[in-house]
């Protein structure tokens, strides 16, 4: 050791850790979209938008939302609720998904507009006559370029009255639920689909909190895919799947319950909905408004996910089935829904609000923490929030120190979620009797966590009764 003489200051390690807070309830959507009218088209690939521009740059943007579905989603995220950031997945392939096109247009107002959809620029092959062997030049003999609403706009440069187009489009509707759920390469090792949820925390360091597939999750393979993906991302993660009650078969609300039952739609960490979502002439999935519906109740809450979404608004202006009819729900059906573990929509009391705290789980199971929405978006972020926490005293010593740093950080923590409401209480503890000797020495410790969510106030009952006593007033 070195001589030294006087007074000198080191500095030690903070004892006390600062909690890494994991996003509570980050939407993760997987779809379908336009990529022929993106400028970097993402397929397949992990795509993080905090705006609708960012958004229909990777992706392209379209208002057919029956062949483009996450158009659907980025519409709701920030045009309806302004919520971000999000992540979509389109799995819509060029090189998979497409179909030849060989048309005749007509050059009307100096412009030959080729109105099928989904054209690939880069395909296109363009001629003044069917017969000609060379094709005309790019930019050289004609402009092209799309329109506002994704139709190829052709200006020949060149004498024409009609010109003789190939090429290719891409076809949405190719597109199917095994291109949902993906996989993985054995060859190349690429990953597609609902395998890619587990690519999101590597890539942008964000846990996913909710797994959305708007119109394909309607699908009970899907959504089982779903549910299951979602319980376990990363091996360590907890995230919820919102499932959409299809329409088609259940266009009813009698039928609802029977669908989801039959289907499976049961799951702790399910949220099932029922049915369409209209506003004006635009369509959207049950489980699309919802998701946005928590993130913005969560975002409104200082991004802690006690609150329910139940009895929040929701952009709407009527409910619908597939086929487009009205449906008129009132508050007792609703309730009968909600009985049975399915969310709907209200227009009863200021408006169209979210309806129903279960999830797919209730009645089957009476769980707490399993069967209301909110505790179960709390506990995931419990469970994800201890895992980002603890996770950097992995392999350190084990010593009373490690295990005083991770109570004293924990339990502050939990302190401080108690007095902003977020928990009713909650504790950790290092217990004698869960880290035998044999355990500690093998490299194993376990702490207990126990906590306590604010359940919803679901049923209010208010007591009227008469009292005669009132009538001595009359004396006074």
């Amino acid at each position: 050791m070195a001589f030294r003489h006087g007074s000198r200051v080191t500095e030690a390690p903070t004892s006390l850790m600062t909690p890494v807070v994991a996003t509570a309830t980050l939407p993760v959507v997987f779809g379908t979209a336009p990529v022929n009218l993106a400028k970097s088209p993402h397929i397949n690939q992990i795509v993080v938008a905090y705006s609708f521009g960012e958004a229909q740059e990777a992706l392209g943007y379209s208002d057919d939302w029956k062949n483009y579905t996450l158009c659907e989603a980025m519409d709701a995220a920030f045009r309806l609720f302004n919520v971000a950031p999000v992540i979509f997945v389109n799995v819509l392939d060029p090189e998979k998904h497409n179909e030849a096109v060989k048309l005749e247009v007509p050059v009307e107002n100096k412009k030959a507009v080729i109105t099928t959809k989904g054209i690939l620029l880069e395909t296109l092959k363009v001629k003044k006559n069917e017969a000609d062997a060379a094709a005309l030049i790019v930019d050289e003999d004609y402009v092209v370029s799309f329109d506002d609403d994704g139709q190829v706009v052709i200006v020949p440069l060149v004498e024409a009255t009609k010109l003789f187009v190939e090429g290719t489009r891409i076809a949405p509707e190719k597109v199917t639920a095994d291109d949902i759920i993906g996989g993985s390469d054995v060859n190349t090792g690429k990953v597609k689909g609902l395998e890619l949820l587990n690519s999101v925390f590597p890539k942008t360091g964000m846990v996913p909190g909710l797994v959305v597939a708007p119109k394909y999750a309607k699908n009970p393979m899907v959504a089982a895919v779903m549910k299951a993906k979602a319980s376990v991302v990363n091996t360590y993660f907890r995230a919820a799947s919102l499932s959409d009650i299809d329409t088609t078969e259940a266009d009813v609300y009698t039928k609802a319950i029977e669908w989801k039952n039959k289907n499976n739609y049961t799951g702790t960490n399910e949220f099932p909905g029922w049915p369409l979502i209209g506003l004006g002439d635009k369509v959207y999935h049950y489980s699309t408004q919802l998701a946005f519906r928590i993130a913005k109740t969560v975002a409104e809450n200082g991004d802690y996910p006690h609150v329910s979404p139940s009895n929040q608004p929701l952009q709407m202006t009527k409910l619908l089935n597939e086929a487009g009819d009205e449906i008129d729900l009132g508050p007792d059906q609703a309730e009968l829904l909600n009985s049975q573990g399915i969310t709907t929509a209200l227009n009863f009391m200021g408006g169209w609000k979210c309806w129903g705290n279960r999830t797919g789980a209730y009645p089957g199971s009476t769980d707490v923490k399993d069967v209301f929405i909110p505790v179960r978006l709390t506990h995931n972020w419990i469970a994800n929030t201890i895992i980002l926490t603890t996770w950097s005293k992995v392999d350190a010593p084990i010593t009373r120190r490690l295990i005083d740093s991770i109570l004293d950080t924990m339990n502050m923590w939990f302190n401080g979620l108690q007095s902003r409401g977020v928990l009713v209480g909650g504790r950790v503890v290092f217990k004698k009797e869960n880290n035998p000797t044999p355990d500690l020495i093998n490299g194993k410790i376990r702490f207990n966590y126990y906590v306590a969510e604010p359940t919803p106030a679901e049923d209010i009952e208010n007591i009227l009764e008469f009292d005669p006593m009132y009538y001595n007033n009359l004396f006074e």
